[in-house]
Formats: C-alpha cells, structure tokens, sequence
C-alpha cells in the first residue's frame, strides 16, 4: 500500500525559509531527522540557484516534503490545512504551543474547548498551522 506524505511549499514571503524551518521542526520533535535537502543548481529549471529544490525530512516518525518556489503563485500557507498534533502530555503541549507561537500568530489559544481538555491552534513564524492537542 501507498503511504502519504505532507508536502510543504514556501512560496512569496516564505521563500528562503525552508531549511530553516524544516530545522526548526526537527528540533522540536523526538524521533526527528532531516533525512536530506536537495539545492536549486545555476541553470536548474524551475528554481532559484540555492533555493531548496526538495526537502525529506521526518517528525516524530511521519515523513514529510518542503520545497521552496520563487514563482508568483496566488496563494500561501491557510490554516485551512494544519499539522495535527496529539500531545501525551501536558508539558509536551505547552512546550511545542510556546516554541510554535513564537513569532508566529496564535489562532486559539491554549483552552478547553469541549471536544478536548487542552487544545491550541497556532500559525508559526513561518506562516503554517498546528493544532495542538492533549491526548485524552
């Protein structure tokens, strides 16, 4: 059987910001690697010369794509598709919601909200969501 994976594209302001950011993540989750990155060479099609062409890397054992495009696309990051997190505890919760909400933009803060005893929902600095929940 096939397995998905998560594709992230930095693009407009983003752009540039994929190994840094594919590195801030790794170094936010246990059982994280940057399994390679792959660099734009002069003359290359499609990219920019240093740009991130393609990003492997792994969260907590999911495996995930970045790429940079220094195309004018009409559109970004939306928090209509978001990085679910189950977090086992409390502490793991509070950590990643503080070191993701940094620079970023807080679209709920951490509550309960019925469906859940803690539950935060932010933008990192980099413009993509995570929903972050305490695992019942």
């Amino acid at each position: 059987m096939q397995k998905t994976n998560t594709f992230i594209m930095f693009v407009g302001e983003q752009f540039g910001k994929a190994e840094e950011a594919v590195r801030f993540y790794v170094s936010l989750f246990p059982g994280s690697a940057v399994n390679s990155i792959e660099y734009y060479k002069a003359g290359d099609p499609g990219g920019s010369e240093g740009a991130v062409k393609q990003a492997l890397f792994t969260l907590a054992g999911q495996d995930y794509r970045a790429l940079e495009s220094a195309m004018n696309h009409g559109f970004g990051f939306t928090p209509a598709v978001s990085i679910f997190v189950n977090c086992e505890t409390e502490e793991e919760l509070d950590r990643l919601y503080a070191a993701l909400s940094d620079g970023g933009s807080p679209l709920m803060p951490l509550g309960h909200y019925g469906f859940s005893k803690k539950f935060g929902w932010t933008a990192d600095r980099y413009g993509l969501s995570w929903q972050l929940n305490l695992q019942a």
